[in-house]
């Protein structure tokens, strides 16, 4: 079975100098997925005529079908269109739907039609023109050698719409494309190298049309299993059969399935069983409680927090002992383990959650270097803390501990229900 595959080419310089992000391609892979294309290769290239062609080239002879967003305003900068027309030895034409289009839409926003936009309309004589509803540049559809080359504005919603409403399903119907579906098995707690020496008997015994993918992120790492077939029935069965083995191997580690971030997961569980949690944050300052916070619903289970950055607020505020303090110092056990224990009590919740650490780039010692991190989990039966050493910048330490706390939520609550 041969695969249907796509290029995507993003033409630009706002892109080359990184004044603007590309979204597009991430969303246009995604949707290409859906109905069974496999992107190849995504360029960005600027707004030349010589590097526009040679983009063409290349991808016409890899892909079967090429989709390029930008270059097509009405200004001198927006060559695409032109390049197009003598790529294809067509030439430019009026087309008056289009015209029409663009006339509306300026008398909808109450501007007069300029000459600029009015050249707009011109398209190239060989190319099935794509509607544009949202905006003045229309899409352009050709058909060349066997292969499909569709050019569409840059802006993502014009894009988006177009592709969506015309070019989606015009690709689906030309091309005789297979099912690709994708399975995401969530994962904390293992890096990927060991991940995959636990995984390497199973991953070997996969049929050939089913692949893994290891992707890995700030203390965990998302698992892809991906197959094609032209039997959607008889693929999704298959692997969720593969999937089904995965917990008997590293089930611990998985906190679940799909496009689930950790906090989402956690969120879930304590919603189910009814728990409530706070935070009591020192070097994360107040990151773990964003974390938690950015789930829809957290209010059911979130309850408040405390910054406590400065010992006097740690003692103000979460009755840490000042001996405590005096003797172990703000980065300990010790404290930590009363900041949780104490934020809960506060707040009177189930769950009392604790960070102090250095995060940097100043502040370590030798006994205690950048990147020293307690954390601390409490509830009405027990307290447990760890210590963590990231050695990484600033912000990296940060978004690592938030993680790290987390995941040990996430291992007491689920020893809990063992328990």
């Amino acid at each position: 079975m041969k695969a249907v595959t796509a290029e995507i080419i993003t033409i630009g310089d706002e892109i080359l100098y990184g004044q603007i992000v590309d979204t597009n391609s991430a969303w246009m892979g995604t949707e290409l997925t859906r109905i069974g294309i496999k992107v190849k290769q995504i360029t960005s290239i600027s707004d030349s005529v010589e590097h526009i062609v040679q983009a063409l080239k290349d991808a016409g002879a890899r892909a079967d079908i090429i989709l390029m967003t930008g270059g097509l305003g009405p200004t001198k900068d927006d060559l695409t269109k032109h390049v197009l027309a003598d790529y294809f030895h067509t030439s430019l034409i009026l087309h008056e739907p289009s015209l029409a289009d663009i006339a509306a839409l300026f008398k909808q926003r109450g501007i007069d039609l300029t000459e600029l936009n009015r050249q707009q309309a011109f398209l190239p004589e060989s190319c099935t023109p794509v509607r544009n509803v949202l905006g003045t540049a229309p899409g352009m559809w050709f058909e060349h050698k066997g292969k499909v080359y569709v050019s569409m504005p840059g802006v993502p919603f014009e894009m988006k719409r177009m592709m969506t409403d015309i070019v989606l399903p015009q690709l689906k119907a030309y091309f005789k494309t297979p099912h690709i579906i994708h399975k995401v098995i969530q994962t904390v707690g293992l890096p990927e190298s060991i991940l995959a020496e636990r995984l390497e008997d199973w991953e070997t015994r996969l049929p050939e049309h089913l692949k893994l993918a290891y992707l890995p992120h700030l203390g965990g790492v998302r698992l892809r299993l991906t197959g094609q077939s032209m039997d959607e029935a008889e693929l999704e069965q298959e692997l969720q059969q593969e999937v089904d083995k995965l917990p008997g191997i590293i089930g611990k580690y998985i906190f679940a399935y799909g496009e689930v971030p950790l906090e989402e997961a956690i969120g879930l569980q304590l919603k189910e069983r009814g728990l409530t949690i706070a935070t009591a944050e020192s070097c994360t300052g107040g990151f773990l409680a964003h974390k938690l916070t950015s789930v829809a619903g957290s209010s059911a289970w979130f309850i408040g927090g405390v910054i406590a950055y400065h010992n006097e607020v740690k003692m103000q505020e979460l009755n840490v002992n000042p001996e405590t303090l005096q003797q172990h110092g703000a980065v300990s056990e010790a404290t930590v383990r009363a900041m949780a224990e104490n934020v809960r009590l506060k707040f009177d919740t189930d769950i009392g959650l604790a960070t102090s650490g250095i995060a940097g780039p100043d502040g370590g010692t030798l006994d205690k270097p950048v990147g020293t991190i307690w954390i601390a989990y409490a509830n009405k039966y027990k307290t447990e803390a760890k210590l963590l050493n990231f050695n990484k910048n600033r912000l990296l330490n940060i978004e690592y501990t938030a993680m790290a706390l987390l995941n040990l939520l996430r291992q007491s609550l689920e020893a809990t229900v063992e328990e």
